[in-house]
């Protein structure tokens, strides 16, 4: 359950498979390719990579497939197919609505997204507005001062410090679908809400603050936000 000992301030969003649903378009892409030698992506491995920025996906799959690929003819490859894939995206349950009533409350809210800046514009083409939304961006793949990647904490540290406020992280609360992403948030000292995939293995999800099906079940005054008005 959540912790009372703050009241939350500043909201941060992972953003593939909690806020847009991406995360299935990734597998889809990553099989197209990795099927050719006879392999296949499974779910372990997604949950391993999921939060990962590019490189160190490609660097992964590649060793533990033993595709006979570099890692840059990988990300050629996905890169291509993720050009067809990506402008389908859809907002996941409960997103447009959280993000539009925290907006209204002046709750301050980033994006936190390990995508490189070229997949962020594919995901998010018929979406402008609603990512508009955010106080501010943080572009993890593109983004130098995010130098590692989830689980490190980099990539909050910095979307809380681009705050005008500069708010401790303990008053930050991520919003995450991705065990990698969860470690992250805590490693930065933050609460965090977990919405895993119903296919992703439960022992991925014990480390979290919260865990709910869908952005549709939180409940905002639990962290001191305020409530939806029915």
């Amino acid at each position: 359950m959540p912790v009372d000992a703050y009241k939350i301030t500043h909201c941060l969003f992972d953003m593939d498979g909690l806020l847009l649903d991406t995360e299935y378009l990734y597998t889809k892409a990553f099989n197209r390719t990795i099927n050719r030698y006879g392999k296949e992506f499974t779910w372990e491995h997604k949950a391993h990579v999921m939060g990962f920025k590019s490189n160190d996906v490609a660097g992964y799959i590649i060793e533990e497939l033993d595709l006979p690929l570099t890692p840059e003819e990988f990300k050629q490859e996905i890169t291509e197919i993720c050009q067809e894939l990506f402008p389908r995206t859809k907002p996941m349950p409960g997103a447009v609505r959280l993000l539009k009533h925290l907006k209204e409350n002046n709750v301050p809210m980033a994006l936190a997204t390990s995508s490189g800046r070229e997949t962020y514009e594919l995901k998010t083409s018929h979406w402008h507005d609603l990512f508009e939304l955010f106080h501010h961006k943080v572009i993890g793949g593109s983004d130098p001062e995010v130098v590692h990647g989830k689980p490190e904490p980099d990539i909050f540290l910095t979307a809380a410090k681009r705050f005008r406020d500069n708010p401790d992280p303990s008053k930050c609360l991520v919003f995450e679908d991705a065990p990698n992403g969860v470690k992250a948030a805590l490693n930065a000292g933050m609460q965090v809400v977990m919405v895993p995939d119903p296919m992703l293995p439960k022992h991925y999800t014990s480390e979290a603050t919260l865990v709910l099906n869908s952005l549709e079940d939180f409940q905002p005054e639990k962290f001191g936000l305020p409530p939806y008005v029915t």
